[in-house]
């Protein structure tokens, strides 16, 4: 996030995609504590830090695809049809972001709406949906529909703009922008490899509660513990994205090299040793070229 704000001069609109795409990640890592708390001892926190945690947990996750859709989109344009639409007009940028903002938090507002600390009986308290009688019934609209939009749609927009890139990169044997794009695919690959688990069981977890798939206690508890574990590969994700700026991404390192060095904790040596020969905040040029 530093690296991007303070590279005003050269800032991409892949680059205010990414902000945006790290605030997600950020807000979100910063409940996890809360979530590992409630895997040991169960939900003790109460109907309303359930509400707020579940809901930036769906904001995430939708926000977070839907963010790559765009970067996916962006780079399409910028490489198969080498236009620059987008960056010439940013207050575009500014009401896409705005609307991937939105998007999600209408997708995630019923999981708002109807979760609550349950207690049940027997077992431990949970943060789950409660709907009444029709649970079961709406349990399924409620994931269909965000599922739909928030996940299956923007993964074939990713697949298809991805595609034509990667074509157009390798027939035009244009090497340096495709390694520009390793970031980009890296964060593309990890989200995927990270959500991409948990909703395939969400899927069989759903078909199962409509009777679609035969339900068995072996079969529930088999897919009780892989959502469990998928939810944890899914909520890892929040974490990854900063390392994959800075083991890939060269000029993320670089950019944060410079503004330690702006502010005193870097030596002239040290980004000597680098190869980094200009060390002013103002001339952080980090990730605008990924």
């Amino acid at each position: 996030m530093l690296v991007i704000l303070y590279n005003k001069v050269s800032r991409s609109v892949t680059d205010v995609y990414l902000l945006n795409l790290a605030i997600a990640d950020l807000l979100f890592a910063l409940t996890l504590p809360i979530w590992a708390a409630s895997k040991a001892n169960g939900w003790i926190f109460g109907t309303p830090l359930c509400k707020v945690v579940s809901l930036l947990k769906e904001v995430n996750f939708y926000s977070g695809i839907l963010l790559l859709a765009c970067i996916s989109v962006d780079r399409y344009l910028a490489i198969v049809h080498a236009t620059r639409t987008l960056t010439q007009k940013r207050h575009l940028v500014k009401f896409i972001c705005l609307a991937m903002w939105a998007l999600p938090i209408l997708l995630s507002m019923p999981i708002f709406v109807f979760r609550r600390a349950i207690y049940p009986p027997y077992s431990s308290p949970v943060c789950y949906e409660d709907m009444g009688n029709n649970t079961a019934k709406w349990r399924m609209v409620l994931r269909v529909l965000p599922q739909t939009f928030g996940f299956i749609l923007p993964l074939l927009v990713m697949v298809f703009c991805y595609g034509f890139t990667l074509r157009t990169l390798f027939k035009a044997h244009m090497g340096q922008k495709h390694r520009a794009m390793r970031v980009i695919f890296a964060v593309m690959l990890i989200f995927l490899l990270c959500w991409l688990p948990y909703n395939l069981v969400l899927v069989a977890d759903t078909l199962m509660r409509t009777q679609m798939i035969k339900e068995t206690c072996e079969h529930r508890n088999d897919i009780d513990r892989a959502l469990d574990a998928t939810e944890i590969l899914g909520f890892l994700h929040s974490c990854r994205n900063p390392l994959i700026y800075a083991f890939i991404g060269q000029n993320f390192r670089h950019g944060l090299l410079k503004i330690l060095a702006a502010r005193g904790l870097v030596s002239k040596e040290f980004l000597a040793h680098h190869g980094i020969t200009s060390y002013t905040s103002s001339s952080v040029n980090g990730p605008s070229n990924l």
